[in-house]
């Protein structure tokens, strides 16, 4: 219960009544008066205040909220592509993890992960519509992301080597920022070859250059 609607003799009576209710207290609540207190004529035809009392939400009544918002997003979007899936939460420090398990789950993937991210930028809006503070959201599929990393790291150890032998600049694939900044973290400190982002999204791509 996070809202109550009481009565009083007084408004300060029924905004009393109503923190007792809600066992809380004044500065963590929103007063509305819906109906101020009239005497009558000669006592007949008095009628009391009326008032609505509702907790302000906090920062993590918030986070449940676009949480909730985002589940049920995808749950609905999921049955619309005519998958069973199960998912999974997890919260992290700096986001939430919904994974992904069930039959043709590859269809929620996509080719290199392209519904996959597209299903995780959807969700992210939805969750953040009304979030006072933003809720970074992560969508994985049976370890779709950590095989995708995995890989991406193998391709620029393998392109990296062709450059330092041929010393000769070459251009990976065009990629999404995300798996960028992956390709970017794996050869920052390597030795021979310096990374650049080059061209317009989404045909955007990693150059390695030798040093």
């Amino acid at each position: 219960m996070n809202k109550v609607t009481v009565s009083g003799k007084t408004v300060e009576d029924a905004v009393r009544l109503a923190l007792s209710q809600l066992q809380t207290t004044l500065d963590s609540v929103q007063v509305t008066i819906l109906e101020k207190p009239t005497k009558g004529f000669f006592g007949l035809g008095a009628r009391p205040a009326v008032v609505q009392v509702e907790l302000k939400p906090t920062e993590e009544t918030e986070r449940k909220k676009a949480i909730d918002q985002a589940r049920r997003f995808l749950e609905e979007v999921l049955v619309q592509m005519g998958l069973d899936v199960t998912l999974n939460l997890t919260e992290k420090e700096d986001h939430v993890l919904f994974s992904m398990e069930g039959k043709k789950i590859g269809l929620a993937i996509g080719h290199r992960g392209k519904t996959l991210d597209a299903l995780q930028y959807l969700t992210n809006v939805v969750a953040n519509r009304h979030a006072p503070k933003y809720v970074r959201i992560i969508l994985d599929a049976e370890n779709y992301r950590a095989r995708r990393k995995e890989s991406l790291e193998r391709m620029a150890d393998r392109v990296a080597k062709k450059v330092i032998r041929s010393r000769t600049k070459m251009a990976l694939e065009p990629m999404n920022p995300a798996e960028r900044k992956i390709v970017h973290t794996f050869l920052q400190n390597y030795a021979g070859v310096t990374t650049k982002s080059e061209g317009e999204e989404p045909n955007r791509k990693v150059v390695i250059y030798p040093k």
